[in-house]
C-alpha cells in the first residue's frame, strides 16, 4: 500500500531509474542501506574510543578496528549511541506522518529522552526540555549550539527527502535540526551532509561531492576548510567534525579505511563514525561494509535499519509523484 493514497508505488521505480542511471552496479536501496548501517556501524565502532585521545588508543587498542563496545558508556558489543538512536526515532516519526514535520520529531526525540538514554548532549537535552515546556518546535538562535547533533541524526531526512527540489530538502534538514540546534554553521553543515548523501545515493563519486556541496559549504563557511592540518580529536563543534569526517572520507580508500581513519582520530568519534559512515555507505553501497562490523551490530538496530530504509525511500518516491502532479 503506498503511503500516500493516490499515488502510485511505481513513483518509486521512476525515481531510482532516474537517480541510479549512473550509479554502476550499486542500485539506491543498496547505497541507502549502506549508508543507514553505515551511520550505525560507525557509531558502534568510534563508541569504543569516544573522548580518547589518538596516542591512548594507539597505546591501549593500536589501530582501532573492531565493533568491542565498551568505551566510557560501558557498552555492550555492538550497541549504538545518540547519534543512531536519534537517527531511528527520526525516521520512525517521517514515517509516521509521511513527511519530516518538526513537532513530529520533538515528540519522537522527547519519548526518546524519556527511556533513559546512556548518552545525550547537553544542547539536545535543552532542547528537547525547552520543547516539553513550552511546546515550541524551534529552539531560539544560541551561540552555543554550533554542535553536530543535528548533523548525526539528519540521514532519515535525507532519504525521505530524496529527488525533492534544493529548497524542500533545506528546509526539512532545518525542521528536524532546530528542535534542539539553531546556528548558521549547524545548518550548512547539515544540509551539506545531506547533500552529499543523496549525491552519492544518484551515483556521484567523491569527486563530484568535494567540488559540490562541499566547495560550497567551504565558499559560504570558510571555517570548513579541511586542506590544512590533520584534525586529531575532534570536539563535538560541527566544523572540528566535518573536518575531520571530510579529510576521512576524501584522503581514504573505502568504506573500512575510512571509517578505521576517522574513529583512530579520537575525540567524538561516536559521531564522526557515524557521519563519515554514512557518506561512504552511500559512496560504496552496503556490500562495501565489512560483515564483522555489520554482524556485530545489534540485531534489532539492523533491523529495524533494514525495515526503515525502503519505506523512506518509498516516501521520497511517492512525493516526487505528488510533486509532478
Amino acid at each position: 500500500m503506498s503511503l500516500h493514497p493516490g499515488v502510485p508505488l511505481d513513483a518509486l521505480s521512476s525515481l531510482e531509474a532516474r537517480l541510479s542511471r549512473a550509479a554502476g552496479d550499486l542500485d539506491l536501496h543498496g547505497r541507502a542501506l549502506g549508508a543507514y548501517l553505515g551511520l550505525a556501524v560507525g557509531d558502534a565502532l568510534g563508541a569504543t574510543v569516544e573522548f580518547m585521545t589518538p596516542g591512548e588508543i594507539r597505546a591501549r587498542h593500536g589501530v582501532h578496528d573492531r565493533i568491542i563496545g565498551g568505551g566510557w558508556l560501558r557498552l555492550r558489543p555492538g550497541a549504538i549511541t545518540d547519534d543512531t538512536a536519534m537517527s531511528l526515532a527520526l525516521g520512525r516519526a517521517i514515517l509516521q506522518v509521511g513527511a519530516v514535520e518538526a513537532r513530529a520529531a520533538a515528540e519522537a526525540f522527547s519519548a526518546w529522552m524519556r527511556t533513559r538514554p546512556p548518552d545525550i548532549g547537553n544542547t539536545v537535552r535543552r532542547g528537547i526540555l525547552r520543547y516539553r515546556r513550552t511546546g515550541e518546535t524551534e529552539t531560539p538562535f544560541n551561540e552555543q549550539d554550533a554542535g553536530n547533533g543535528a548533523c548525526m541524526r539528519v540521514l532519515p531526512a535525507a532519504l525521505a527527502t530524496l529527488g525533492r527540489p534544493p529548497q524542500a530538502v533545506a528546509a526539512a534538514c532545518r525542521r528536524q535540526a532546530r528542535v534542539t540546534h539553531h546556528h548558521p554553521l549547524s545548518d550548512a553543515g547539515t544540509l551539506c551532509v545531506a547533500r552529499m548523501v543523496q549525491q552519492a545515493l544518484a551515483g556521484a563519486g567523491r569527486r563530484e561531492l568535494i567540488h559540490g556541496p562541499v566547495a560550497e559549504l567551504v565558499r559560504v563557511h570558510p571555517a570548513f576548510r579541511f586542506r590544512t592540518r590533520r584534525e586529531e580529536n575532534p570536539s563535538p563543534f560541527i566544523v572540528h567534525t566535518l573536518r575531520a569526517v571530510f579529510q576521512a572520507v576524501f584522503d581514504s580508500d573505502g568504506f573500512e579505511d575510512c571509517l578505521v581513519d576517522v574513529v583512530n582520530r579520537g575525540g567524538d568519534a561516536d559521531t564522526t563514525g557515524a557521519i563519515a559512515g554514512m557518506i561512504a555507505g552511500a559512496l560504496h553501497g552496503a556490500g562495501a561494509i565489512p560483515a564483522r562490523w555489520s554482524d556485530a551490530l545489534d540485531p534489532g538496530v539492523r533491523r529495524e535499519i533494514q525495515w526503515q530504509t525502503p519505506r523512506l525511500l518509498q516516501l521520497a518516491g511517492a512525493r516526487e509523484g505528488m510533486d509532478r502532479d
